[in-house]
């Protein structure tokens, strides 16, 4: 195979140089141009709404899981409150439910103290 037809290095670099000079050209002309300017402010002012939105939208969810936090709290609070009435009404049930063996104890035992001393006369 023969390099006849490869370029050298020389033509390479040259053609590099080249290469960048065009697009330099080019980025330089897409810079003083009007219409790019434009799109450029316009890509701003969308950037700078949507940055907006999202800070709404955060503010948003933080003031709606607050609230979530609130309610859940309520509810637990609640929970609790319901709880403690429970405890105290079975508490209070047992409670009646002891008196009411004991009354019960207290008569048999007058019946059964009744009925000694009665047949013993």
């Amino acid at each position: 195979m023969s390099r006849s037809n490869e370029p050298d290095l020389i033509e390479r670099r040259n053609a590099a140089a080249n290469a960048k000079k065009a697009a330099l050209e080019k980025y330089r002309a897409s810079v003083q141009d009007p219409a790019v300017a434009e799109r450029q402010k316009a890509r701003e002012v969308e950037a700078v709404a949507r940055a907006a939105a999202k800070k709404a939208r955060e503010a948003e969810k933080a003031e709606r899981k607050a609230r979530e936090a609130e309610l859940a709290l309520a509810a637990k609070l609640e929970a609790a409150a319901q709880a403690e009435r429970e405890a105290a009404e079975k508490v209070e049930r047992e409670h009646a439910e002891e008196a009411e063996r004991k009354a019960a104890r207290d008569a048999r035992y007058a019946a059964r103290k009744a009925r000694s001393k009665g047949g013993s006369r």
